[in-house]
């Protein structure tokens, strides 16, 4: 586990994976957990970018559907991934790790606009990069996000990190049977339509041949361990 496959990675988070065990907002031990593994990782030498999602304070879809507007919702949305931006900020520079957040709707007092060639002299120089505000767009998800920005930066894999181990053939908190899958082509997660990230993202990372690993963040080292190669999670590539 000394050895990373991958100079640039792209790490999805979710903001459910920084409530922990609570049911709202953001834990502090999940959050310095995060920490812990991106550093991990940042020793190794690879780049870093991450993208991390709002849904432990706000999702836009849930807010659409009692009646709010849909681009106002997912404007909502969109800031609630930047106070989880800052906040991871603030947990990997407790770290030593130097970290900068772009958004992608400006806001200089927080956080810089996303400018790409700033984003990627970031990168080389070793600096972490936090992709806030998804996309910018409304009706885009921070999935979605997550390939545009690992395409952008040429990011070498995305690693989409969950509460479960990886790809199943049905919701494994639902069903006890539910069966793992190791390997998966993009055209077979959207024939069969599972869940694990929205179609737009799983077909843009398909048409730019961007592999994809979905495995469980909760596990101490996991993130390590798909750099390094090992055999963890689910991968989707063609």
């Amino acid at each position: 586990m000394d050895q990373p496959l991958y100079k640039r990675i792209l790490l999805k988070l979710s903001g459910e994976a920084l409530m922990g065990d609570q049911g709202f907002g953001i834990s502090p031990d999940m959050i310095k957990f995060v920490a812990d593994e991106v550093l991990s990782v940042h020793k190794l030498g690879v780049e870093i970018a991450i993208v991390v999602g709002g849904g432990n304070i706000f999702r836009g879809v849930a807010a659409s559907s009692f009646d709010m507007d849909r681009a106002s919702a997912d404007h909502m949305g969109m800031l609630a991934t930047v106070i989880n931006s800052l906040a991871l900020q603030d947990a990997l520079e407790k770290q030593g790790i130097l970290t900068r957040v772009q958004s992608a709707i400006s806001m200089h007092e927080v956080a810089e606009p996303y400018i790409l060639r700033r984003a990627v002299r970031h990168l080389e120089k070793g600096r972490v990069v936090i992709f806030a505000a998804g996309t910018g767009n409304p009706y885009f998800t921070t999935d979605t996000a997550a390939v545009l920005r690992a395409q952008e930066i040429h990011a070498e894999i995305l690693l989409k990190a969950t509460k479960v181990d990886g790809l199943y053939d049905s919701d494994p908190q639902s069903n006890e049977g539910a069966r793992f899958i190791e390997k998966m082509s993009y055209m077979q997660v959207l024939e069969k339509q599972l869940k694990v990230m929205d179609m737009t993202a799983i077909s843009l990372a398909m048409d730019n041949n961007l592999p994809l690993v979905v495995f469980n963040m909760n596990e101490q080292d996991n993130v390590r361990k798909v750099v390094c190669g090992g055999t963890v999670g689910s991968r989707i590539n063609n």
